[in-house]
């Protein structure tokens, strides 16, 4: 008997494709951690492994900062599919050690899709 490849992506001429199942499935957790989209008060936009939430207080592990966006009408969006114009968008380099937020206002939990599609984007750099 055959056994089926299980194939999370596939990248054509440098576009990345998900099979139809991880659209709207959560993005695999990591050590129980959900990845997450965080908007704060004032520190803008940010996504990456939530480690912890305590009232308005969030840390993040490995998160990258989510600057201007393309190809998504809404936050919203952004953390259910991702975005299809990564050209368009500046995200920050990925912080690799715990970055605490301060006034968290929204935490949305992350489909797999939207995780793959914003860690693929390339770090913008001035």
């Amino acid at each position: 008997m055959k056994e089926k490849a299980n194939i999370q992506e596939l990248v054509i001429d440098g576009k990345t494709y998900v099979p139809k199942g991880l659209i709207n499935q959560p993005a695999e957790k990591r050590d129980g951690m959900p990845f997450v989209m965080i908007r704060t008060y004032s520190a803008g936009v940010h996504c990456g492994w939530l480690k912890e939430r305590k009232g308005k207080e969030s840390v993040l592990l490995d998160s990258i900062r989510i600057w201007k966006w393309d190809g998504a009408s809404s936050l919203s969006q952004l953390a259910m599919e991702g975005t299809n114009k990564p050209l368009g968008c500046k995200f920050g380099v990925p912080i690799s050690t715990s970055l605490i937020l301060t006034e968290t206002i929204e935490v949305i939990e992350m489909t797999e899709k939207a995780r793959q599609s914003i860690q693929n984007v390339e770090s913008w750099r001035s």
